[in-house]
């Protein structure tokens, strides 16, 4: 799943889902100490990182793949505390 390569272009489309669906979380909150900017910033950078990650060559011993599984959580656990502060009121 990791080794495919993906363009920017590819990327940006793929992610876009996800940094819309991020903008929308930050717009459905009510209370302005539950938004979580810092979060939604953290999860854009971490979904670019796993794209460069992507466009780099594979041959790294393995650990290429390992830093994208390794981001992929980090997006998970950013995503999970994001829905967290939004369900319990903030941050």
């Amino acid at each position: 799943m990791f080794d495919s390569k993906i363009t920017r272009r590819g990327f940006a489309t793929a992610a876009a889902p996800g940094v819309a669906a991020i903008g929308l979380v930050g717009a459905s909150v009510d209370s302005a100490d539950a938004y979580q900017g810092n979060m939604e910033r953290a999860l854009a950078s971490l979904y670019q990182a796993l794209g460069e990650l992507r466009q780099a060559t594979s041959n790294k011993g393995g650990h290429r793949v390992k830093a994208m599984e390794l981001v992929s959580q980090a997006v998970a656990e950013t995503q999970a505390g994001i829905e967290f502060a939004d369900e319990h009121g903030g941050g």
